[in-house]
């Protein structure tokens, strides 16, 4: 025992003498900093005056190159740290400005949900005065004439005006010998109309894109930064088929397809249409191509307000493609809303454009999924283009085409093989599938890019850069540096060096991201 006691008393004094020295070589330290000795300027001089009486004209020479050298050196770090710490502060403002204005936004949501809470009690008590005077409940009161929808007055006002109008003027489109043309001339003739009458310009890519993309699905996502042209692209489509593109604003307080397509008022008997339902409606009157355009859809989340359209349209068979509007049909009801439901026509494709900031929710994979991703980041330059008229066009003839060039234009049995063993490779390396749906869409777009006047190659690398890589980002891309880099081999080996190059930049923005 005592010689345990004799070890720790000797531990416990060595340990404390370790610990004031430590803090005496500390504070020595900053003594003789404070007091000069560390730096002894004068003494610098005089040792440089002594040395320099011994000098040659070659000792001068090399000590203004070293001096001069040594100062640039001094300049340089100075402009370095000043950088870097100026690059510090901003980075610092930048997050608390972004926390600033999350916090901003969050309040601002919270003050839309108590604006809608009280508008919807403001609304409750407004129908239960109308309800009690029409049930009778000892007010003394009756609704008036104007509340009360008539028997034989339809509670859908503004589709029945759609009937109406399509009796009343029914069109048909009727092709001219000069709206005959293939794919690749579509693609010119439109890109010569719009900037002709339109003052509107894109390249033969971002069009080529577009055009195949109505080919493989009916939605399409027009994504990229404010001011390339997103919402002008399909408003020149509907210029250039001669049916105008209607254009829905989302509200950021869309949470259900009510927000939409509108509501049955169960006191009024009325359905509160949306402009939205009348362009859907309309279009089932129409013989050529109809576009809706719901700008800046990710104001709200598109799975909530847009569920029902992405699961609908999934159904293989397209008599299927029914809405539910109200749960029993009336005699007066339109004339195409059947038993209630409203069929979603084939010839109308929904077209959203997205802006990724603070400001917007991101689109989930099952919207990317079932539709066509179209990137916008640049405007096009100016283009001399000649006077041109719009096309005449059915969508029939349209669908047609596109199954035609389906049918001509086949991937060569080199590129599916090779595109089937990078399937395998993505499988292996990163756990993500290429899936039936993706196939299946890129076996409707590349044909159709190839006959606007790419090749398979260039059809092959959109798809896989904007269907597959885009769900790396959901990836620990931290540790997966290496996988990346022999992706890119991968790409090299199967398809060539010269091919794939947006895969491959997508892929180098990925290693940046993590």
């Amino acid at each position: 025992m005592s010689g345990f006691a004799q070890w720790y008393v000797e531990f416990i004094s060595d340990l404390w003498n370790n610990i004031c020295e430590w803090f005496l070589l500390h504070i020595s330290i900053i003594v003789k900093i404070f007091k000069g000795d560390w730096w002894d300027v004068g003494g610098y001089f005089d040792n440089l005056a002594n040395a320099m009486g011994s000098w040659n004209a070659l000792d001068y020479i090399a000590f203004i190159l070293v001096l001069i050298i040594n100062l640039g050196f001094l300049v340089l770090l100075a402009v370095l740290l000043f950088q870097l710490i100026k690059r510090y502060v901003k980075f610092v403002k930048k997050e608390v400005e972004k926390d600033s204005l999350i916090n901003e936004v969050s309040l601002l949501n919270q003050k839309v949900v108590e604006l809608i809470e009280e508008k919807n009690k403001i609304l409750a008590m407004k129908v239960s005065q109308i309800g009690g005077g029409a049930l009778g409940l000892g007010t003394g009161v009756e609704v008036s004439a104007g509340a009360k929808k008539k028997d034989n007055e339809s509670r859908f006002s503004k589709l029945i005006e759609v009937d109406i109008e399509a009796e009343e003027n029914p069109k048909v489109t009727v092709m001219g010998a000069d709206d005959k043309v293939d794919l690749a001339g579509l693609v010119d003739r439109f890109i010569n109309f719009s900037a002709s009458q339109l003052k509107l310009f894109y390249t033969k890519d971002i069009v080529a894109r577009y055009f195949a993309g109505m080919a493989t699905s009916k939605i399409l996502i027009l994504e990229g930064i404010s001011g390339t042209g997103k919402t002008s692209l399909p408003f020149a489509m509907g210029k250039f088929f001669q049916n105008s593109s209607s254009i829905i604003s989302v509200q950021p307080s869309w949470r259900d397809r009510a927000e939409l397509l509108g509501y049955l008022n169960e006191f009024t008997k009325k359905f509160n249409e949306t402009d939205f339902l009348k362009s859907v409606y309309k279009a089932s009157y129409s013989d050529t191509i109809n576009t809706i355009v719901l700008d800046e859809m990710n104001l709200a989340r598109v799975e909530y307000y847009f569920a029902e359209f992405l699961s609908v349209m999934e159904m293989p068979d397209i008599s299927e493609w029914k809405i539910d509007l109200v749960p029993t049909s009336e005699p007066v009801d339109p004339h195409n809303l059947i038993n209630g439901k409203l069929l979603i026509p084939q010839n109308v494709w929904f077209v959203g454009t997205a802006n990724k900031d603070d400001s917007t929710f991101t689109i989930t994979d099952k919207v990317y999924d079932r539709a066509v991703a179209i990137s916008i980041n640049k405007k096009a330059e100016f283009i001399d283009a000649p006077y041109t008229e719009a096309i005449s066009m059915p969508f029939d003839e349209l669908m047609d085409m596109f199954k035609r060039v389906q049918s001509a234009y086949h991937m060569s049995e080199q590129a599916s093989k090779a595109f089937q063993e990078l399937d395998e490779f993505i499988q292996a390396k990163f756990k993500i599938a290429f899936g039936n749906r993706i196939m299946r869409q890129i076996n409707s777009f590349v044909p159709v890019y190839m006959a606007c006047g790419f090749s398979e190659f260039d059809g092959l690398d959109y798809m896989l850069t904007h269907k597959i890589l885009r769900k790396f980002e959901m990836l620990n891309l931290t540790f997966l540096k290496k996988e990346l880099d022999e992706l890119v081999v991968k790409l090299d080996t199967l398809f060539g060096k010269e091919e794939f190059m947006e895969s491959k930049e997508y892929i180098q923005d990925l290693k940046k991201m993590s």
